[in-house]
């Protein structure tokens, strides 16, 4: 049986220390669209100062340029997963916020989409100098409306995220038909039938539905894992992989959209996630290339900086990648 009275005992501390930082962890499978709601997070005229943190799982960090020039300061963690082999950097990074003069009216984690959150949220209760200083104010998962159904099929860490989540948001309803909602959201009930489900278009939803929550209960957490204190063990699936990819000549968007178009259309299914910046010949803007399977969507973000090298990234996470082949077809969308 959990430890009611020790997670009474804690969550009492928390609530009755008001200077502790409040820290909201955004979780959810790969595309389900974290990085969208934390852009909007940022950009919102909420008058509040954040830190971010963003963890990624490759060799290579993108998220970082995904998420908006804004006033925030942003940590990018991408030499393993949040939730494994960099948590340790993670305890780092919040104990070095938590020290500085200038306070933050918050943290945000966006964890990798591979993450099971349960590793994530001990680090607020096991690691002293951070519980002293921090309290896990909510777990926001983001759901994609559109491919839940064969993530549960397939990935333990989906269903985590779900069971873990005080808020979750069913993103991208805009795609599916009333029937497909319907039955998504069953399927959420029977995996978490107390958060709230907030349903959104790219999103999109007010500050408050997800910061500020004070939403994060110990006591429901140990009676899911009675272990949940003491276990600090995760593995993931190993059939999943991440390749990374740079160029340094300007990109044919004409060759570029032929080839990516084409790779998605016959190997979308294996591939989870694809992400980039890439640099367009004859533009002084970043491009920003993102899709989950077949579904794609890119945008320009902005002009390069002064002292970052105008080189094109692009990232896959998959299943039965072959690196020579997506490296040559990469390379070959450069302009002569």
């Amino acid at each position: 049986m959990p430890d009611t009275n020790q997670a009474a005992a804690l969550n009492a501390a928390a609530a009755s220390v008001t200077d502790l930082i409040p820290v909201t962890v955004l979780t959810g499978y790969l595309g389900a669209g974290k990085t969208t709601l934390l852009n909007r997070i940022l950009t919102e005229k909420h008058g509040k100062k954040y830190a971010v943190i963003v963890n990624e799982f490759g060799e290579l960090g993108v998220d970082n340029d995904l998420v908006v020039d804004a006033d925030e300061e942003v940590f990018e963690m991408n030499n393993g997963c949040i939730c494994c082999t960099v948590r340790g950097d993670l305890i780092r990074i919040l104990g070095g916020l938590m020290k500085r003069k200038e306070r933050f009216d918050g943290i945000i984690i966006e964890t990798t989409g591979l993450a099971n959150p349960a590793p994530v949220a001990q680090t607020f209760f096991v690691d002293e100098g951070v519980r002293a200083r921090a309290r896990l104010d909510a777990i926001v998962t983001v759901v994609d409306a559109k491919n839940l159904p064969a993530r549960l099929a397939d990935s333990a860490e989906a269903a985590a995220q779900i069971a873990f989540a005080d808020v979750i948001l069913l993103n991208k309803i805009d795609l599916v038909t009333h029937q497909e909602l319907t039955a998504v959201e069953a399927r959420i009930r029977a995996i978490n039938a107390l958060a709230p489900i907030i349903r959104s278009e790219r999103s999109g939803v007010p500050v408050d539905a997800v910061l500020g929550r004070n939403a994060f209960d110990l006591s429901r957490i140990l009676a899911l894992d009675p272990d949940f204190l003491e276990s600090d063990e995760h593995e993931h699936n190993e059939d999943i992989a991440s390749m990374s990819f740079t160029v340094s000549r300007p990109i044919d968007p004409q060759k570029f959209n032929s080839w990516i178009g084409a790779l998605l259309n016959a190997k979308g299914g294996d591939i989870l996630r694809t992400k980039g910046i890439l640099d367009y010949a004859g533009e002084s803007r970043r491009y920003a290339f993102q899709a989950v399977h077949m579904i794609a969507d890119g945008d320009f973000i902005g002009p390069w900086k002064d002292d970052e090298p105008r080189q094109s990234r692009l990232v896959f996470i998959g299943r039965d990648l072959n690196r020579p082949q997506l490296r040559r077809g990469f390379e070959s969308c450069q302009v002569a």
